[in-house]
């Protein structure tokens, strides 16, 4: 009989880089596939940012689970190691930073194919902000200076992703405009302290930290005009 895993990946509006309370990360722990689970930091976004690096081992070092960091950077492990390290994870967690750099870093180790392998093997995929955008199709970013379009990511989420939906100015109607025009397809745009999980493409459940929190699914219709779809999260001080 073939066991066919779970393929799961997780938008994050916060985690311990811009959270005190750490209900996002605890809820994510929640949804990995061991109770005390393997946890691979990504920092490349960031250029492995040494304090990011330490701010996630502090935040997770006290946690039911086993932190470690995959640096590329400086990286130690040949393709074997590398292979066998990232799947053997049961939460890969990519930090935030340069999206366009992050996809071309990974591409040059091969990071990006193991990522799809561990994908597909039933290791939770997720991330905040580029760490959030890598997973689609495409995604709103300021990689390269100015809110722009990638039209580049692994697709293993349909679509596209816009992170800091509520906090960044002009985030809002530049992602929105992106969508009518059909510079990126319909998509997720994730507010600050909204977490949504998607198990093989399809939301399974969105969850937020404040009750204004949202995620919502943005649309062109058939005459150009934009649809913006809030929908439902759980309060997760209430209810997780």
């Amino acid at each position: 009989m073939v066991v066919v895993s779970a393929r799961r990946v997780a938008l994050l509006g916060g985690g311990f880089s811009t959270d005190e309370d750490g209900l996002l990360d605890d809820w994510l722990l929640k949804h990995a596939r061991s109770p005390r689970p393997r946890v691979c930091f990504v920092p490349t976004a960031s250029g492995d940012a040494p304090a990011y690096i330490d701010q996630f081992l502090s935040a997770f070092k006290p946690r039911n689970c086993e932190p470690s960091v995959l640096s590329l950077f400086r990286r130690e492990l040949d393709d074997e190691a590398l292979r066998t390290f990232l799947l053997s994870q049961d939460v890969v967690y990519v930090g935030g930073g340069n999206t366009a750099n992050l996809l071309a870093v990974w591409r040059a180790h091969g990071v990006d194919r193991l990522l799809r392998d561990a994908y597909s093997s039933g290791t939770l995929l997720c991330g905040i902000s580029a760490g959030a955008n890598c997973w689609a199709e495409g995604s709103h970013t300021d990689s390269f200076g100015p809110l722009t379009c990638l039209q580049d990511g692994l697709g293993l989420l349909p679509g596209s992703v816009c992170p800091h939906y509520d906090r960044e100015p002009g985030r809002r109607t530049s992602y929105q405009e992106a969508v009518v025009t059909g510079m990126l397809s319909a998509g997720w745009a994730v507010e600050d302290g909204v977490g949504a999980l998607f198990t093989d493409g399809r939301l399974e459940v969105a969850v937020a930290r404040t009750p204004e929190a949202r995620l919502y699914l943005v649309q062109a219709d058939e005459d150009h005009e934009v649809i913006e779809r809030p929908l439902s999260c759980r309060l997760l001080n209430e209810r997780e």
